[in-house]
């Protein structure tokens, strides 16, 4: 009972660190080292984007297995950090498995930023990127503009639960449709400067650096998960953008 106790305890710490977008040998290391910090060092975890493969072995030596299928991830590298401390210190202190289970509980529980703080950030994002990409003043505004309308209408997607690859696609068609809008009215003149500005919001530029980091790890298959999920983003991005250029010149020949 004490080791299966163990296993849930390491487990529920794993899984936390695989929701937050950690690398997947963050993962694997502190699981590895809460049942050593416990005495069991016949350990075997498998891990990958979405799924956690977890075997240890009771003293009579029958094996033991747990599952843990990974359906909602995220980057949050706060989260991260604060499940890193409590793995530390469960290995540290080896406290009771119900205090362990309390602890990683409250770092699942910690806040993440409102729509307030989202909508604050995404318009400096799009601005700052637009004039470093050489947009004028009036392109970062309306860089700016776009971010704000982008992530307002992808938090409504996020709570509908719409899956990713379509919310990055709506993302992307209000950019390009907002922007074509401000240029044919005269209101700005970089079109692509806007657009790109804007989309810095949504390329996964985290996510870009822990495939490589998990390949250069030695984790092939999380790398190339990860890698063909930041395809399908870009992939995404581009099919929106695309359709919201195309779409009024073959409507109106603008």
């Amino acid at each position: 009972m004490e080791r299966e106790e163990l296993l849930n305890v390491a487990t529920q710490a794993g899984s936390l660190l695989l929701c937050s977008g950690a690398e997947i040998y963050r993962v694997e290391e502190s699981m590895t080292r809460i049942f050593e910090a416990y005495g069991v060092r016949d350990s075997n975890i498998f891990a990958i984007p979405s799924c956690i493969y977890v075997t240890i072995n009771t003293p009579g030596g029958a094996p033991i297995t747990r599952v843990k299928r990974i359906l909602n991830r995220q980057t949050n590298l706060d989260r991260v950090d604060k499940a890193n401390d409590v793995c530390r210190r469960i290995c540290r202190e080896c406290p009771s498995f119900e205090k362990a289970r309390e602890m990683l509980a409250q770092v699942e529980a910690r806040p993440v930023y409102g729509l307030g703080a989202q909508l604050a950030a995404a318009p400096l994002v799009g601005f700052f990127f637009c004039l470093f990409f050489g947009g004028s003043f009036e392109d970062g505004l309306w860089a700016a503009l776009c971010s704000a309308v982008m992530r307002l209408l992808l938090y409504g997607l996020e709570r509908l639960r719409v899956n990713a690859f379509f919310c990055n696609l709506f993302g992307g068609a209000v950019s390009g449709f907002i922007t074509l809008g401000a240029v044919t009215l005269g209101f700005a003149v970089n079109t692509d400067k806007i657009i790109i500005g804007a989309l810095m919001n949504l390329v996964p530029g985290i996510v870009i650096t822990t495939f490589m980091r998990d390949m250069m790890a030695g984790d092939v298959v999380a790398g190339l998960i990860r890698f063909c999920e930041s395809l399908l983003v870009a992939t995404a991005i581009a099919l929106g953008v695309g359709v919201s250029l195309m779409l009024p010149r073959l409507i109106f020949g603008v």
